[in-house]
């Protein structure tokens, strides 16, 4: 029985095949041994070696806009051979749907995060986080946090419930960070983990060793961690406690982020009575929890809280709904549910529905026997969806988890009740609130966040579109406080910046300017004899500017715009108002005439170079502009961001407007689509 190779040091590595070497893997549907694991003979110094010396390099080389690129044309690769992944994915015993749960959402999360970098990060290899701090009066010294890839190594241990999902969402901001990722997938089902390693290898997208792949233990892996590396794991909170605890890990303050099991709660409200469309939808939504990947997901729903007055409706839809789902082999026509992903993931299940049994009783299922299509029973780790009902105030509930198609309802009697409930699941992942009323949902979702690290609110309105209880978005963190391991992952740019070393740089305008590739004011400004506005994105350099100006604001610019706008707001045209005003004691100016004006002082009208004006960013009106007032305004090139795929970049502006005292009036940054040079891409 062949071993599954893993992809270290920019080659494959396969133990020494023998009858009995390495754990043995099976299909989870028929019972069949399909290969063996071992990561005997891997040289892991030398795993995370090659990955500080040959991969981070490459990534670092690439600017954000870059390793996006390749994290696009990744995902349209794997796209191109989900199919592949879809028959290995059977094996684990899912169905075509949660395969395409699994596949798919990984490619997706690719997707979202090459979105997102090319939208949220510059075209560079630096990040700037937050807005310049002033240290002192005359502005020689400031302050300004910036982000850089850390020189490390991204670990990724990974649970046996998503095999393909798991370790692309780990890898996506991993990768758009600039750093390597090791890639360690759990046993029983890293066959497919390393039919997807195997994809990725062959497309010849990735730079060498910024992606490396183990089959098998860790080995000593964690013994040579440095300072700059990082751990993500998922599966369960004792193994997340243990790992956590590793010499290494806690000697270097390794950063370590677990996403652990959890016991997720859903809350029906009790507006939501039978007969209404949100009664409907946490039934619905229940079932799907229970039985999409046969309830292997770190996100389905445990613990379901219901007003006492509809315990039984609810007990009785759920179970109906049930009744119609056929379990089976995943390739057989209309099966719903296939196995769990091993018999000893079945075993463990049942032991924790006994533990949940002696606290109430089984309402629906059998944990013992279940009938099945086109498979064997009890060759394929096969069970029965279990839905259970039990005393709130009993313990085990909320301490145990079967991790699989098992779900327990448990009555209140009111917000707070629930609340206090919702605690005792000593932090979760994800919850539920479904409900039509606001301000029950306000209550809950308040009362409940401090132990969950995602919220959904469900009713009628978003019901159609919502993504579900179970699903984590890339835009969002995924993760939760307490048992559910105190992690974070995804959540967009701060799964990037998980990454990432924050630095908070103190040094001159001029030197800040110069570290972060962004004019910042008080450095020197450049001022030429062609208007900006007439250079191409190469020509252009931070710190080019114009100044334009005077010009005087009459009380007749500012009656005519009143008119024209049809903005007659007091200030600007009821004398007698405005005298009357604190902030203002006489007409003063519209804001958004300063922001005409000043445009009208800077624009070069002729075609040229700029094609167009896509937004302002962080305007502020600073002064109030009164008649007679004389208007200059400074406007300097700031920030550029060329689009690799495109013939034209972004170019980022600081705009100041002052009047004739030197007072600024209005700052503002604004947004300009500039053209390359001819046939420049």
């Amino acid at each position: 029985m062949a071993t599954l190779r893993s992809y270290v040091q920019g080659s494959w590595y396969s133990p020494a095949d023998s009858a009995d070497s390495g754990r043995p893997l099976h299909d989870a549907v028929t019972g069949e041994e399909i290969a063996r694991i071992s990561s005997a003979g891997v040289d892991f110094a030398g795993v995370l070696e090659h990955g500080r010396r040959v991969g981070g390099p490459a990534l670092r080389e690439l600017t954000f806009h870059q390793r996006a690129g390749l994290l696009k044309a990744l995902a349209g690769h794997l796209r191109e051979h989900r199919d592949a992944l879809y028959a290995v994915s059977a094996r684990t015993g899912a169905t075509l749907g949660d395969s395409k749960f699994d596949v798919d959402g990984g490619i997706g999360v690719l997707q979202a995060y090459a979105s997102t970098g090319r939208r949220e990060l510059p075209n560079d290899t630096v990040f700037v986080d937050g807005a310049v701090e002033p240290l002192s009066r005359g502005g020689t010294f400031v302050g300004q946090h910036v982000a850089t890839s850390l020189r490390g190594i991204a670990v990724q241990v990974n649970a046996f419930n998503f095999p393909v999902w798991g370790p692309l969402e780990k890898l996506a901001p991993a990768f758009l960070a600039g750093v390597p990722s090791v890639i360690k997938p759990a046993s029983p089902t890293a066959f497919l983990t390393a039919k997807l390693v195997e994809l990725i290898v062959d497309s010849g997208l990735l730079p060498e060793g910024t992606l490396q792949f183990v089959a098998g233990g860790i080995g000593d892996l964690f013994d040579h961690l440095t300072d700059q590396d990082l751990v993500s794991f998922t599966g369960s909170a004792a193994t997340a406690a243990r790992l956590r605890t590793h010499p290494t890990i806690v000697h270097r303050a390794v950063r370590f982020t677990a996403e652990a099991d959890s016991l997720n709660l859903s809350i029906l409200g009790p507006d939501a009575a039978p007969g209404t469309p949100e009664f409907d939808l946490y039934a619905s939504g229940l079932v799907a929890e229970m039985t999409v990947k046969a309830g292997q997901k770190c996100t389905a729903i445990r613990r379901a809280f219901v007003p006492e007055q509809h315990v039984d409706a609810v007990v009785e839809a759920v179970s109906a709904r049930l009744a119609k789902t056929v379990i089976g082999n995943p390739a057989a026509e209309g099966v719903r549910m296939g196995a769990l992903a091993s018999l000893e993931q079945r075993e463990e299940v049942r032991r924790c529905v006994k533990t949940l049994a002696d606290a109430g009783r089984i309402v629906y299922g059998d944990a013992e026997k279940v009938e099945v299509l086109d498979a064997d029973a009890e060759r394929g780790a096969f069970v029965s969806p279990l839905l259970l009902t039990a005393d709130p105030d009993r313990a085990e509930p909320h301490e145990v988890e079967a991790f699989g198609p098992v779900s327990t309802v448990m009555a209140y009697t009111g917000t707070e009740q629930v609340v206090e409930l919702a605690a005792r699941g000593q932090g979760s992942l994800v919850g539920s609130v479904v409900t039509a009323d606001p301000a029950f949902a306000r209550d809950v979702v308040l009362g409940v966040a401090p132990w969950h690290g995602r919220l959904l609110v469900l009713n009628e309105r978003d019901g159609k579109e919502s993504t579900g209880h179970g699903s984590p978005l890339p835009a969002l963190v995924h993760g939760g406080p307490g048992r559910a391991g105190g992690g974070e992952e995804m959540g967009g740019i701060r799964g990037v910046l998980h990454h990432m070393q924050r630095t908070a740089v103190q040094a001159d305008p001029d030197t800040l300017t110069a570290i972060t590739g962004r004019w910042v004011q008080g450095a020197q400004r450049t001022e030429t004899d062609v208007h900006p506005f007439r250079r191409h994105l190469e020509e252009l350099r931070p710190g080019d500017t114009i100044v334009a100006g005077p010009r005087t604001v009459t009380q007749s610019d500012v009656e005519h715009f009143a008119e024209f706008t049809g903005d007659t707001f007091y200030a600007h045209m009821d004398a007698e108002a405005a005298a009357a005003n604190p902030l203002f004691g006489e007409r003063v100016a519209h804001g958004y005439l300063i922001l005409s004006l000043a445009a009208g002082l800077f624009v070069d009208p002729d075609p040229g170079p700029v094609l167009a004006n896509f937004g302002v960013d962080n305007l502020r009106f600073l002064t109030p502009v009164k008649f007679g007032d004389e208007l200059t305004v400074t406007l300097t090139c700031k920030q550029l961001t060329p689009r690799d795929s495109a013939g034209y970049g972004e170019v980022r502006w600081d705009a100041d407007v002052t009047r004739q005292d030197g007072e600024s009036v209005a700052r503002y940054d604004v947004l300009t689509l500039v053209a390359k040079k001819e046939g420049a891409q």
